[in-house]
């Protein structure tokens, strides 16, 4: 399939994202203190984990906030822990950028309970990654204040900022955007929750898009999110999502952007990488021009080669589309190897 366009809000640089204690990226070095490890071209090197993070319940788990840990290090290391994190996050933004993003989305809502010390982590964060790269942030946050400085933090030289995002239960993020001069993306979440069918996800859209428009959004600057859900938990929910981007396609034409969180649709299921494709696949079939996404897994070049032909394809279409019933075959298949 030829692809115009793939408008890629870039995901990595979040304080949620995680990485294996003892996988490839994080483990002891020669002295045997923790690290994580990462490429530079053939170079590698190393992102010191402090110490309150070995320490921590997330570790004994297993697992390490990586993104955290450059944050904590911006803000609290020594000098060579803080070039070591501007470096890290340096190199996160700028293969992100390479890969063909067109936003790059800041969340550090993970980092500390403290909103004061995640304004600071914020601001420090949007510096560090704007100074990266030539291209705009998208500032990803539950929390007004947080929204704001990291909107405050942005340099305009690269383009509009984005907000991720409004709707109707966060209408007072429309206001704070519109004087940011930003782009938004419009969620289709009620005021109580979350639309469970497509019909849900119109009416939501409906109602915001006059607000967004009062506000003087134009369509080129709005990307509805019709909002993707797990189809673990309903296999359902890829179909639904479908049906909802092509409604919205329909209903605001060409010039409106349609962007979501491609990859939630996988949560809990194996070879997500295949997955996350193939249903990014369909949602551009379908009339989306973008996603929230990881780009050196999704992007245009990948989704352009991508064969509907195969076996591999045909098994995640027919999950996603609720044609293999509880996700037997698929699973089979990639427990013998076949779709790994």
């Amino acid at each position: 399939m030829k692809i115009p366009s793939f408008l890629i809000v870039g995901e990595n640089i979040h304080c949620t994202r995680i990485f294996k204690v003892g996988g490839k990226n994080v483990g002891p070095n020669k002295t045997g203190r923790p690290v994580i490890t990462y490429a530079v071209g053939r170079e590698m090197r190393e992102l010191p984990v402090p110490d309150g993070f070995v320490q921590g319940g997330d570790w004994a788990a297993g697992k390490v906030k990586h993104c955290a840990v450059a944050v904590w290090q911006g803000l609290y290391g020594g000098a060579s822990e803080k070039a070591a994190a501007v470096d890290y996050l340096k190199t996160l933004a700028r293969r992100q950028e390479e890969l063909g993003a067109s936003w790059l989305d800041i969340n550090v809502d993970e980092f500390s309970t403290d909103v004061e010390e995640r304004i600071r982590a914020m601001r420090w964060t949007c510096q560090t990654v704007q100074k990266a790269v030539r291209i705009p942030l998208s500032i990803d946050s539950s929390n007004l204040d947080i929204l704001r400085s990291g909107l405050e933090s942005c340099d305009r030289s690269r383009g509009k900022p984005m907000v991720n995002s409004v709707s109707l239960e966060r209408k007072d993020a429309i206001e704070l955007a519109a004087r940011a001069g930003a782009v938004v993306i419009a969620s289709a979440a009620g005021e109580e929750g979350m639309p469970c069918d497509t019909e849900g996800r119109l009416a939501n859209i409906r109602r915001l898009m006059p607000l967004l428009e009062a506000a003087g959004f134009d369509r080129p600057s709005v990307c509805l999110d019709p909002l993707v859900f797990p189809i673990s938990v309903d296999s359902t929910n890829g179909v639904k999502f479908l049906e909802a981007v092509r409604a919205l396609r329909a209903a605001y034409g060409p010039s409106i952007h349609i962007v979501a969180g491609l990859s939630n649709v996988s949560f809990g299921l194996p070879n997500r990488k295949l997955i996350n494709q193939v249903f990014s696949w369909l949602a551009v079939e379908a009339g989306a021009d973008g996603g929230i996404v990881d780009p050196v897994q999704i992007n245009r070049a990948i989704l352009e080669s991508l064969n509907p032909e195969e076996r591999n394809f045909k098994l995640a279409a027919d999950l996603l589309l609720g044609r293999d019933e509880f996700g037997l075959n698929y699973i089979e298949a990639f427990r013998g190897g076949e779709s790994g």
